[in-house]
C-alpha cells in the first residue's frame, strides 16, 4: 500500500516537472501577453485550450492505475488553460483531457470527465474576473486545493459502489490534492514571473526607443554649424556635443543678437539623463531670449537666472558661459556663471581666460553677475568646453585635465575652428582609450579670420 502510494507520488511529481518546464516556456511567449491585452480575441483562448489539453493528455498517459482509476496531474492542464485562456480555454482543455480519459476507461472515467471540464471552466472564470487574486501564491494554492477536493467529491458522487469510490479517495486524497495544488501554485509563479520579466523587457525597449527620439529632438535644438555658418567671413565657428547617456544636460548655442553682434553660449546642467535634458532645453531658450531682448549682458543673465529659479522645482542648476562678439571691433563681452574658464589661443600660445566667476544659474535668486570684456584680434581663437572634457578619465581614473587640453591646442593658430574641435576630440578619445565616460562632453570654438 505505502509502496504503491510512493510510486504514484513520484510519477505525479515527475509529470508535474515536465509540465512546469513547458509552462515556463508559455509564460515567456507572446500568447499570454496578447491574451491579457486582447481578452476578446478567441484565437488565444483556443491556443491555450489546445496546449492545456495536451498537458492533460500527457498527465493521463503518465498516470497510475489504482483499482480502475487513473490517478494523475491531468487537472493542471485545464487549470493552466483557464488561467491563460479564460473560460473558453479552460473548457476546451478540460474537454480534450476528459475525452482522452474517457477513452482510457475505468471506474472513474465519467466522473473524471465531468470534474476535469468543470475545473477548467471554473479556473477560467476565476482568472477572468479575479486575475490579480489568482496570481498570489497563497490564493493559487487555495484554489488548487479546492479544485482537487472538488474533483474527488465528484468521484464520490458519481462512482458506484460508493464504498469503492470512498476507498480510492481515501488512498489518494492527500498526495493527489497536495501535488496538484503545489503544482498549480508553482505554475502560477513561473508564468507570472516570466510574464513580468517580458513586460519589463518590452517596457525597456519602448523607453529605449523614446530616448532615441529624445536624443534626436535634443540635437535638433542645437544650432546646425557647417562650413558656411554663420554666414560672416569675419568668423569661423565649430560645435560638438556628445551625451554620456541617450540624452544629456550639456548644450551650446550660437545666434545673432543683431546684425553686427553674435552670441556664444555653453552650459552644463547638473545631473544626467532626461531631467537634465529637459532643464537644458529650458535654460537654452531662456538664455537666448534674455540675451536678445535685454541690451546689457549682465542684466540679461540676471534675468535668465531669475526666470530659471522661479521654474526650478527640481532644484537643478546650470553652469554657463555667455559671450557676445562684436563683428566690427572684435570685442567680446562675457559673463561666466560658475563655468569652466574658456581656452584662449593668440599668437601661437594657449591659456585660459581667468576671470572671477559668478554663481551658477538657477542656484539662487537675486544674484548679480559681472560683465567682463576682452579684445580679440585676427587669428585669435576662443574654445568653450564643459567639464566632461577635462574630467574625461582612463580606466585607471586618471583625468584628461586642463594641461592636456592646452597641449592639444599648441598648433591651433594655423587650423580652422572645425579642425581645432576635432583635434581636441581625438586627444580626449586617445587618452581615455575606449573607457566609457560618466559625463557629457561639449565643445564650442570660434575663431577670428
Amino acid at each position: 500500500m505505502v509502496e504503491g502510494i510512493n510510486v504514484f507520488f513520484s510519477k505525479m511529481v515527475g509529470t508535474l516537472a515536465v509540465i512546469l518546464v513547458v509552462a515556463a516556456f508559455i509564460g515567456g511567449s507572446d500568447m499570454l501577453l496578447k491574451f491579457i491585452d486582447e481578452k476578446r480575441n478567441r484565437k488565444y483562448s483556443l491556443i491555450a485550450g489546445a496546449l492545456g489539453g495536451v498537458f492533460g493528455v500527457y498527465g493521463n498517459i503518465s498516470g497510475v492505475n489504482l483499482n480502475g482509476a487513473v490517478i494523475s496531474v491531468r487537472d493542471i492542464g485545464p487549470m493552466l488553460a483557464g488561467f491563460t485562456g479564460g473560460p473558453i480555454g479552460g473548457l476546451i482543455a478540460g474537454a480534450i483531457a476528459g475525452i482522452h480519459r474517457l477513452a482510457m476507461g475505468g471506474i472513474t472515467a465519467q466522473a473524471c470527465v465531468v470534474a476535469t471540464c468543470s475545473i477548467g471552466l471554473i479556473c477560467g472564470f476565476i482568472s477572468y474576473k479575479y486575475r490579480d487574486i489568482i496570481e498570489k501564491p497563497v490564493w493559487a494554492f487555495v484554489i488548487g486545493t479546492v479544485m482537487e477536493a472538488f474533483h474527488l467529491s465528484i468521484v464520490l458522487v458519481m462512482v458506484k459502489p460508493f464504498e469503492t469510490a470512498l476507498d480510492i479517495v481515501r488512498q489518494i486524497a492527500i498526495p493527489f490534492i497536495s501535488v496538484n495544488a503545489i503544482g498549480f501554485t508553482m505554475m502560477i509563479l513561473i508564468i507570472t514571473y516570466t510574464e513580468k520579466q517580458r513586460k519589463l523587457t518590452l517596457e525597456k525597449s519602448r523607453l529605449q526607443s523614446e530616448l532615441e527620439v529624445a536624443n534626436v529632438i535634443q540635437n535638433s535644438l542645437l544650432p546646425v554649424i557647417n562650413s558656411s555658418y554663420p554666414g560672416r567671413e569675419e568668423i569661423d565657428v565649430s560645435g560638438f556635443m556628445e551625451a554620456a547617456k541617450e540624452v544629456g544636460g550639456d548644450f551650446y548655442d550660437v545666434f545673432f543678437v543683431d546684425n553686427n553682434r553674435i552670441a556664444f553660449v555653453i552650459g552644463d546642467v547638473s545631473g544626467k539623463g532626461v531631467p537634465a535634458a529637459l532643464f537644458m532645453a529650458s535654460s537654452k531658450i531662456i538664455l537666448q531670449n534674455c540675451v536678445r531682448d535685454i541690451p546689457d549682458l549682465s542684466d540679461a543673465v540676471e534675468t535668465a537666472n531669475h526666470v530659471l529659479c522661479e521654474r526650478n522645482e527640481a532644484d537643478m542648476f546650470v553652469t554657463a558661459w555667455v559671450g557676445v562678439l562684436n563683428l566690427t571691433t572684435f570685442e567680446v563681452e562675457y559673463v561666466c556663471a560658475g563655468h569652466n574658464p574658456p581656452a584662449y589661443i593668440s599668437e601661437g600660445k594657449a591659456d585660459y581666460i581667468k576671470t572671477k566667476s559668478g554663481f551658477v544659474l538657477a542656484g539662487m535668486d537675486g544674484v548679480k553677475y559681472k560683465k567682463h570684456t576682452m579684445q580679440l584680434d585676427h587669428g585669435d581663437t576662443v574654445l568653450l568646453y564643459t567639464d566632461g572634457i577635462v574630467e574625461a578619465e582612463t580606466k585607471q581614473h586618471e583625468l584628461f585635465g586642463e594641461d592636456r587640453l592646452l597641449d592639444s591646442l599648441k598648433d591651433a593658430e594655423e587650423n580652422s575652428a572645425a579642425t581645432i574641435t576635432e583635434t581636441v576630440k581625438t586627444s580626449v578619445n586617445g587618452f581615455v582609450n575606449g573607457n566609457s565616460q560618466f559625463d557629457d562632453m561639449t565643445l564650442l570654438c570660434f575663431k577670428i579670420n
